[in-house]
């Protein structure tokens, strides 16, 4: 599992609270997490996911590897080293107070 550190503060009242998904992996509890930006890039929807809601926590970057028209959706963890450093550099200019380090 690749995760990064994200480093930022997000203050009550700067956004909207944000939205807590849980995921059932196979055999595993369910795990939540809070969605802090999504985008779509080459065809593939991506989420910055947090282990917590306020501070500096965990982050890991998902891909959407779901078909069109299935009814879950099925997210993967980006492991690969190009395409994480990608996909981090548009959350970092999407979200002006997050830094991956």
């Amino acid at each position: 599992m690749t995760r990064r550190s994200i480093a930022g503060r997000r203050e009550r009242g700067s956004m909207a609270k944000l939205e807590k998904i849980t995921f059932n992996p196979h055999g595993e509890e369910p795990v939540d997490f809070f969605v802090l930006e999504q985008t779509r890039i080459g065809g593939f929807n991506y989420i910055l996911v947090t282990d917590f809601e306020e501070g500096d926590g965990e982050a890991l970057i998902l891909k959407d590897i779901s078909k069109d028209g299935e009814e879950e959706s099925v997210f993967t963890i980006v492991s690969d080293d190009e395409e994480l450093a990608a996909v981090a550099g548009v959350f970092e200019n999407m979200l002006e107070d997050v830094k991956f380090v």
